[in-house]
């Protein structure tokens, strides 16, 4: 199994003017191993997509590094793949093709191509759709083929941005439900940010909360409602318990308070 370390990462920006310099993220420790499904949840600001961007290997730290399986991220690599908030698909391919097109580019053959491809899409649920060109894909549905072109290239790692914060809640709710069958089935460690408490308590094995810049991690719980939902199918149940509405209202608190 996979193991991500992040050990007293730093990050700064160069500032605007006299040479000074922003540090959007100071000192952060966190193992992410296995299955895990990690979520980030912050105040706007504190560091929350540049932190996947440098476990996507998209920029570097300051000081400080990131490990993956005991090797140090120099940079982008298939063994991590990246569900950006903007589906980010390609509007000459079809569906089929955008899903095939890490592996196409590869170099696999159209039968390796189009077979795997098709048991992602599968997963997703798109596997009707296999032909329909992207603009006759609802905003829910785009995003599960961002979410099958990642799966179709079998990164260890899925990071994903704020994948459903653009989608209406009915189909935000849908999407939660999906990537938890999506993670059960693939057994893939998951590093998932989002700005609502809501999600990142439904989704997360281990939630952390970060501070306002520069991102630290102030608080980290360990959760159990997602095993639940697999188990009863019951988002609903899972959401209006009591156990929830308390955590979501300890995290609330936390979260306005940083803010």
């Amino acid at each position: 199994m996979s193991r991500l370390e992040i050990r007293n990462v730093s990050l700064d920006y160069p500032g605007q003017s006299n040479g000074n310099k922003v540090q959007a993220l100071a000192d952060l420790n966190l193992v992410i191993e296995g299955q895990d499904f990690v979520v980030a949840l912050g105040p706007s600001g504190c560091g929350k997509t540049t932190l996947l961007n440098l476990l996507a290997g998209f920029i570097s730290p300051t000081r400080g590094q990131i490990l993956l399986d005991g090797k140090k991220v120099r940079g982008p690599a298939k063994d991590r793949g990246v569900v950006f908030q903007k589906h980010a698909l390609l509007p000459w391919m079809n569906v089929i093709e955008n899903a095939e097109f890490g592996l196409k580019l590869q170099g696999k053959t159209l039968t390796e191509r189009r077979k795997v491809a098709g048991k992602s899409l599968t997963l997703v649920g798109l596997e009707d759709f296999q032909h329909h060109a992207i603009y006759q894909l609802s905003g829910g549905m785009q995003q599960r083929l961002g979410i099958a072109r990642v799966l179709t290239s079998d990164p260890d790692i899925l990071l994903m941005d704020e994948p459903f914060g653009a989608l209406d809640a009915l189909t935000r709710d849908s999407m939660q439900e999906l990537i938890l069958k999506v993670w059960a089935s693939t057994r893939k460690m998951i590093f998932f940010i989002t700005h609502s408490v809501e999600e990142a308590l439904f989704l997360a094995t281990r939630l952390v909360v970060m501070s306002p810049r520069p991102g630290r991690i102030l608080h980290s719980f360990d959760l159990d409602f997602s095993r639940q939902f697999l188990e009863t199918r019951d988002s609903r149940a899972i959401k209006s318990g009591p156990e929830y509405i308390e955590l979501r209202e300890e995290i609330f608190s936390i979260v306005r308070n940083q803010g």
